[in-house]
């Protein structure tokens, strides 16, 4: 099963909530420290830059180990388009080991079953065309194998044609299954959900410990706000390729010069 996240528009209205709940953060902080020099004068205001620092470290450690598994993950996904491609060129090479009555059909649903394999990225982010795709290649996989069991078996075939071949098919089909399973390898929610809340309580804190200052401009409150939400929404795109900004499209091509050259 393929993601069923629609990235560029939850990606998208997350990072404008984001924002919006870390100005109004930032304001809220500054008018709670402001209520509580004001009943109790400035010396009578506890100090809270020492937990404010040891929330923005934790919050600046969050943000780094998440947007690293994220490029972690973004490199596999990379890879294994690679991997996939180097297995079909592989099977493909060799159905010349089976009989010849047997190659033609089974190259005919060998360019099939690539076309569909192509088309389920191509397609994104429709989701519903894509899965429909995924389908048709599973299809195409119980055929080929079919085809395959039926030429290996045949009077003609070579004694090393069910050793060598069969085995590649089985390559071919399991990265598939590990593509599939790589698009749903993601951080719990509770991870964004606790980098959201750190991100919150980090203004809050220091909405708060400005309130001493006059002139605390909308550049900070602004900027501030602004890093988060696009970290957080770099972070979320990187972690759900092909359905926002971030793209691993180009790496499809890979595929492509494997069914281009296939004759």
């Amino acid at each position: 099963m393929l993601e069923i996240v629609d990235l560029s528009v939850i990606g998208t209205a997350v990072t404008a909530a984001i924002f919006v709940g870390i100005v109004a953060c930032i304001l809220l902080g500054r008018r709670l420290g402001q209520r509580a020099i004001a009943r109790h004068g400035a010396a009578g205001v506890p100090n809270t830059s020492s937990l404010e620092a040891a929330v923005f470290a934790l919050l600046g450690l969050l943000i780094a180990f998440t947007f690293s598994g994220a490029l972690s993950r973004f490199d596999v996904r990379r890879s294994q388009v690679v991997d996939e491609a180097n297995a079909v060129g592989t099977a493909y090479l060799r159905i010349d080991l089976l009989p010849q009555s047997a190659q033609p059909l089974l190259r005919d649903t060998f360019r099939q079953y690539v076309d569909a394999r192509i088309n389920t990225y191509r397609v994104l982010p429709d989701l519903a065309a894509a899965q429909r795709e995924l389908v048709r290649s599973q299809d195409l996989q119980s055929e080929i194998w079919r085809q395959a069991v039926v030429a290996v078996r045949m009077p003609e075939s070579r004694p090393e044609a069910e050793l060598l071949v069969m085995p590649a098919l089985n390559q071919m089909f399991d990265i598939v299954t590990l593509r599939v399973v790589a698009t749903q390898i993601h951080p719990p929610l509770i991870v964004y959900g606790m980098l959201i809340a750190l991100g919150l309580a980090s203004a809050l804190l220091a909405g708060y410990q400005s309130a001493g200052v006059m002139d605390y401009d909308w550049v900070h409150k602004i900027g501030f706000a602004g890093i988060v939400a696009l970290t957080f929404y770099v972070i979320l795109d990187i972690e759900y390729p092909r359905l926002g900004w971030v793209r691993i499209d180009a790496i499809d091509q890979v595929l492509v010069n494997v069914r281009a050259a296939m004759k």
